[in-house]
């Protein structure tokens, strides 16, 4: 990689295939996990340029610039799986799905990639064997409830590795990790190492599809190299003899699909595949599409500038709930600063307190500010679960008002 950080994409990640055409570029991110100490002076930093380019060959939409994985995942990676409910739900429903659609063995090894603090194979422990692998120190926690994790990237020395030790895995997952690989062929090639003859892969990313639609622009940032429609996907899998038998939509993310792929001709394919493979070419796979995406990211961050504008011009205060990744891209897209929001807030347990949001010098502080200092709203960075934080948020003494900022700028009231 160049200067060792990172590179320039020219050709498709899955085929290869150039030229690619540019469909938004939102400037220059810093890396999202790029926290500094509040008080810390404000320091020269690396930036990387935040662009999306579509293939028309085999339809993926993919990041422009592949950052290090050094740099994007470091091993005080911040982000934890079990704090966000509407995860630990989608993995027992994962679980539940898997055990009456294929049925599960106690013999049977469940290889969970990019597994985090365990929280998708809590699940199957003592159900079946399991194994995670995750490069950040997060899998700690899981090893400590009893879930052997090896620290370390999945990449085809470890898939031999689990192989040799492990044996051969009748179900491996990368949920929310198989967009954020480099050299997707490769991975690819590692999972059918490990995986058995009659084995399923299953994948869950954030869909392209509900990315488009909700416009989630603020998904774009450079630990996703990838936003897969389901065509993306299948062409990706067939090239390795894998067959999609079934998927389908998940509110995780604000929206992800969730795939099951074989070997060839092991399992009949459900009628959901061609049924979603059909939704996608009437809605999303056109330049006319890509390009109404372009508009409506231009337009949602006017109306939310207008929103904020107005609500400064009356003397208002704006803290924002949660510093998830996607919020430094909105963040810095939109053009807000510390005389904006007034500070973010997240809960007591959360590493990021008592830091900036990368990038800025917006402090990230401990929750209970909100409710000491009552501002007359609260901006929901995490605004993809509005529902569950509006109902929480209330429930623990908040009367302020709140502002969506997508999939269109709104302003909640809180009766």
């Amino acid at each position: 990689m160049s200067n060792n950080t990172s590179k320039i994409v020219t050709n498709c990640q899955i085929c290869g295939q150039t030229p690619l055409e540019s469909i938004l570029f939102l400037g220059y991110l810093p890396p999202a996990e790029d926290f500094h100490s509040i008080g810390e002076r404000p320091k020269e930093e690396q930036s990387y340029p935040a662009e999306i380019l579509y293939c028309k060959n085999c339809h993926l939409v993919q990041s422009g610039l592949i950052v290090n994985q050094t740099v994007i995942f470091p091993k005080s990676y911040a982000y934890i799986s079990s704090n966000t409910k509407l995860l630990r739900d989608n993995f027992a429903e994962l679980y539940g799905e898997v055990s009456s659609m294929f049925g599960l063995k106690q013999e049977d090894l469940v290889v969970d990639i990019g597994s985090n603090d365990g929280n998708l194979l809590s699940n199957f422990k003592d159900k079946a064997k399991v194994l995670g692998v995750t490069p950040e120190d997060i899998g700690k926690i899981a090893i400590e409830r009893g879930i052997p994790t090896l620290l370390d990237y999945f990449t085809k020395e470890i898939a031999e590795k689990i192989k040799k030790e492990y044996g051969t895995a009748k179900i491996i997952t990368a949920t929310n990790a198989f967009a954020h690989i480099d050299n997707v062929n490769d991975l690819v090639e590692s999972i059918l190492e490990v995986l058995q003859d009659d084995g399923l892969f299953i994948t869950e990313s954030h869909y392209l599809l509900q990315l488009i639609k909700m416009n989630q622009f603020d998904s774009v940032y450079h630990e996703h190299l990838r936003h897969y429609s389901l065509h993306s996907l299948k062409y990706l899998l067939e090239t390795h003899g894998l067959q999609i038998i079934h998927a389908k939509q998940i509110p995780t993310h604000a929206g992800s699909i969730r795939v099951y792929a074989a070997r060839k001709d092991k399992y009949p394919v459900q009628d959901t595949v061609p049924a979603l493979l059909d939704e996608e070419k009437k809605t999303i796979l056109s330049k006319e599409a890509l390009d109404d995406f372009r508009k409506r990211t231009m337009l949602a961050k006017l109306d939310l500038v207008a929103l904020l504008r107005d609500i400064k011009k009356r003397g208002g205060r704006v803290y924002g709930i949660g510093a998830p990744f996607r919020g430094t891209t909105l963040i810095k897209y939109v053009g807000i600063d510390e005389g904006i929001v007034d500070c973010v807030l997240e809960v007591q347990s959360s590493p990021k307190i008592n830091k900036y949001i990368p990038g800025t010098l917006i402090p990230i502080l401990e929750e209970s500010k909100l409710y000491e200092d009552q501002p007359e709203y609260a901006l929901l960075f995490s605004w993809q679960i509005t529902d569950e934080l509006v109902q929480k948020l209330k429930e623990r003494g908040f009367r302020g008002d709140f502002i969506v900022p997508l999939p269109t700028p709104r302003i909640i009231k809180n009766k």
